[in-house]
């Protein structure tokens, strides 16, 4: 795979980029449009091809919270067509790495060392390649290492990456300009949380020993002395992709083993310890041995009491079917607004009402078969009504506290990689290991 010399890092240099990727979009929406005449019965499926690899050629070579968009979007496999979901995909662990003089020249800066200087050896080239970070393999002290090196200027970028994607947000998710700074905000806190490798270092070390007594999920050690705000090392784990390993044959005890531990540790974070791994796409675990590898915290949402309780609260079902309860909750939770006239109340409580029936599901049942076709066609369905009903664009977009930003993302995320692996759960199992 080629590799990059330099990322772009400046705003104008950045936006040229992304105009030059539309410029690209532009052409390719005059090229179907032309065929079409031609052809009336031509879909768009060529057309979804062009544009996804258009979108991403651009976005791999601008790197950080640019690249991370692709990513967040290619685990949408019910909002996206199925290219850009394919294409977005490599973001998670296979874009372009950084060349090996610019990797010497950023382990320098933070290490006031050469990394052959650090370890015993270094692997120049890198391993695996995301959006705001590259994994290279050392060994020190007899130990195989996984140093994470994070791409230069990710972090100066973040704003005003945002910057240019906030206009286009509120236009396709009809958001009143004002009320959405707050989750553009929630979003530029947790990317900006995400270039800092101390904190990541420490979210990792706390979680992965509160949650290492739940079974069939193991997490590599973090070493302090080999790490700093942009470089973190840990142990280097053996281990194929989540999504190499759906994608082929596997056994389905296998599934429900992998699916149950996987179930545990995030409903452990929640309700334990009121924070969450808000990443969970398939690029951050790996499957060994029958087990499951869990190996970046980078993204940690913290869940505070204002909206852990109304949140868990709405989701029994006795809640949801109580007019009153849900209602309260729905006002606790900012879907429903002091301001709304009544036709927007009827609106929005009947439309969450129904989106909840389905996505709270699994939390009011026993068991619950994350392979079940039906669930996800009541999703996809779901999704394609509401993406299509004009009432929606008429109302106030800019409902919900910032907090379902990346709640909803986790549970999103959860549920694609358990359906990925078809697993049925037991729901309540996590609650053996809450003190």
């Amino acid at each position: 795979m080629k590799t990059l010399d330099k990322i772009p890092v400046g705003k104008i240099e950045r936006a040229g980029k992304l105009v030059q990727t539309g410029v690209k979009i532009g052409g390719n929406y005059l090229k179907y449009y032309g065929e079409k005449l031609i052809n009336p019965e031509l879909t768009k499926d060529k057309l979804n091809e062009e544009n996804a690899e258009d979108i991403y050629d651009g976005l791999k070579s601008l790197k950080g919270s640019a690249l991370k968009v692709a990513q967040m979007l290619s685990m949408e496999k019910n909002m996206l067509p199925r290219a850009y979901v394919e294409k977005f995909s490599l973001s998670q662990f296979s874009v372009p790495p950084l060349s090996a003089p610019l990797v010497r020249k950023t382990f320098k800066k933070y290490f006031n060392a050469y990394p052959e200087e650090v370890f015993d050896s270094f692997t120049p080239n890198s391993v695996n390649a995301a959006s705001i970070g590259q994994v290279h393999k050392a060994v020190k002290e007899g130990r195989s290492l996984a140093v994470k090196i994070q791409y230069p200027g990710v972090a100066d970028s973040i704003k005003s990456d945002l910057s240019l994607v906030k206009p286009i947000a509120v236009r396709m998710f009809n958001l009143q300009s004002q009320d959405s700074d707050k989750y553009f905000k929630e979003i530029e806190n947790k990317l900006l949380e995400e270039t800092n490798y101390a904190l990541e270092l420490s979210q990792s070390k706390e979680i992965t020993t509160a949650c290492k007594n739940i079974p069939n999920i193991v997490f590599p050690e973090y070493y302090e002395q080999w790490s700093n705000e942009r470089i973190i090392t840990m142990d280097w784990m053996k281990g194929e992709h989540l999504s190499e390993f759906t994608a082929g044959d596997f056994d389905r005890t296998l599934g429900n083993l992998l699916g149950q531990s996987l179930w545990d540790f995030y409903m452990f974070q929640i309700h334990q310890l009121r924070k969450v791994h808000a990443d969970p796409h398939p690029g951050n675990f790996l499957v060994h041995e029958r087990q499951l590898v869990a190996i970046d915290f980078g993204c940690i949402k913290h869940i505070p009491d204002s909206f852990y309780i109304p949140y868990f609260e709405m989701a029994k079902r006795e809640n949801f079917e109580n007019e009153a309860i849900f209602k309260q909750k729905m006002y606790e939770l900012e879907i429903l607004l002091p301001s709304d006239s009544p036709e927007e109340v009827k609106f929005f409580t009947e439309l969450f009402r129904e989106m909840l029936s389905v996505f709270t599901a699994p939390f009011n049942e026993k068991e619950f078969d994350f392979g079940n076709q039906r669930f996800w066609n009541s999703i996809a369905s779901l999704s394609e009504r509401y993406s299509k009903d004009p009432k929606i664009r008429k109302m106030n977009g800019s409902r919900g506290s910032k907090h379902f930003l990346y709640m909803n993302r986790t549970f999103f995320g959860l549920y694609n990689l358990l359906c990925d692996l078809k697993a049925k759960v037991t729901v309540n199992n996590f609650e053996k290991y809450l003190s």
